[in-house]
């Protein structure tokens, strides 16, 4: 699975799990987040249920080992909330909060990997 492909499926998952499919235990409004207005991408694309479920379990893997990176995938692909914005409200660089995304997206492709 390449690096574009693990974009398009958490994408895809978000959907899917704001659509109150996860097992994930995240909340309408993360903590420190309420205010922020999401990005707003009119159409996305939902993954099937299978694919769902799978990747719903990888992050709560990752929610045990890396909180915060998942904090991070929530706010941003379920909620919709911009790296901008989340990078303001954790007062770092965008830089940084790209770098988280990409160790929670390896994390999960990784995860991937072994259930496959």
């Amino acid at each position: 699975m390449s690096l574009y492909n693990i974009y398009q499926l958490v994408e895809s998952w978000g959907v899917w799990a704001a659509s109150h499919n996860s097992g994930v235990d995240w909340k309408p409004i993360a903590a420190g987040f309420k205010g922020l207005i999401p990005h707003g991408k009119k159409y996305r694309i939902q993954c099937s249920d299978d694919e769902g479920i799978r990747v719903d379990g990888c992050i709560a893997r990752l929610k045990k080992y890396k909180p915060e990176e998942h904090e991070l995938l929530v706010a941003h692909y379920v909620m919709g909330i911009s790296l901008r914005s989340i990078a303001k409200k954790r007062k770092c660089s965008d830089g940084t909060v790209r770098k988280d995304l990409q160790t929670a997206l390896g994390f999960v492709e990784g995860c991937l990997c072994m259930i496959e």
